[in-house]
């Protein structure tokens, strides 16, 4: 075992000086000092040997200013050697205090820096969480603030018939029963809720709701036909890498989307068109531009949303205009429509 104590000055760091740098301890002589003192032995040893060589000639100078001049010889060069050794140390020493100094303002920064960022966490945090209340308080009010249409009850959205479909005409090519029922009308309506569960899509493979809801709607002509446009429309999107899970458009009141399906156009209506991803905009408009089987494959699936959607908005309320309103085929619809100006 070993008794060595630690070394108080490591500890003193450890405690709450490890960012500081201490100042570094000094040789007691440093490389200019040393070279004075040479230069100054040599430059003596050289006035002793003049004096040497002057008296074995036998004639040396009297009076007072040939002394002087004679001690001004001798220690002028020496005093101009020490200036020289003293001013090399004063400027290394003032360079390693400057050094101490850029490293104490740094280690501040960091410090400062660091308990910024740390203060900054929670406020996004805050932030995060206030969003995501305004989201919820906003979808609550839309539910307790749906449409009156005068009736007593509603039904729910399971049962309620999301589509009104119209009679079927004479000469109209879909098969006929026996008796001249279209087959069409002997099937239950697709509701609400699966109507709206197939326009966002399956969210996996193993969402088997999603795939129920799904075949339900495309079982029924008039959901089908918006369900292949606008899955013809993901498709060529995702191509350009750009996915509706990634959309976050701004959120637009029911009471807009009615003013949509009543006809309205202009400002009224100019909140559906409230995606803000530029680069999303910006490559949609480009293929538009560009792509003729996606530009007419893009107003094949805006045509089939707005018939779709009018007839859906005699039927739902409030609170479903909202719910479909953030289906990935609403998004589409908004994304389509700002780009093409169907909102203007």
């Amino acid at each position: 075992m070993s008794d060595a104590r630690p070394d108080p000055k490591s500890e003193s760091q450890g405690i709450g000086l490890r960012g500081f740098a201490a100042p570094p301890t000094s040789c007691r002589y440093s490389g200019a000092e040393i070279v004075a003192l040479v230069l100054t032995l040599v430059w003596l040893g050289l006035v002793a040997l003049f004096f040497v060589l002057v008296d074995s000639g036998g004639e040396g100078g009297t009076g007072v200013l040939p002394v002087m001049m004679t001690l001004v010889g001798i220690f002028l060069p020496v005093a101009m050697i020490w200036v020289a050794a003293i001013t090399a140390r004063t400027a290394r020493e003032m360079r390693a205090e400057a050094q101490r100094l850029q490293q104490t303002i740094d280690t501040m920064r960091m410090g400062w820096q660091a308990n910024q960022a740390a203060l900054a966490r929670p406020f996004e945090r805050r932030l995060e969480e206030i969003a995501a209340s305004a989201r919820q308080t906003e979808t609550a009010v839309a539910t307790f603030t749906s449409r009156r249409d005068g009736q007593a009850s509603q039904p729910s959205a399971d049962r309620k018939a999301a589509l009104v479909v119209p009679r079927a005409t004479p000469g109209e090519d879909e098969p006929s029963l026996a008796l001249g029922t279209p087959a069409e009308q002997l099937a239950a309506p697709v509701s609400v809720a699966d109507f709206i569960r197939a326009l966002n899509f399956p969210d996996s493979g193993e969402d088997a709701e999603g795939f129920r809801a799904l075949r339900r709607a495309l079982e029924e002509r008039g959901t089908a036909k918006l369900i292949r446009a606008a899955q013809d429309v993901l498709t060529l999107l995702s191509q350009d890498g750009i996915y509706m899970d990634d959309l976050k458009p701004d959120r637009a009141r029911p009471e807009v989307w009615r003013r949509f399906a009543n006809g309205e156009r202009g400002r009224e209506v100019a909140g559906l068109g409230g995606v803000r991803d530029r680069s999303s905009l910006t490559l949609t408009a480009g293929r538009m531009r560009g792509d003729t089987i996606f530009r007419d494959a893009a107003h094949h699936f805006l045509r089939q949303f707005d018939k779709t959607f009018t007839e859906f908005e005699k039927n739902a309320s409030d609170a479903e205009v909202a719910e479909l309103a953030e289906t990935r085929t609403a998004r589409a619809f908004r994304l389509l429509g700002r780009v093409t100006g169907t909102f203007d």
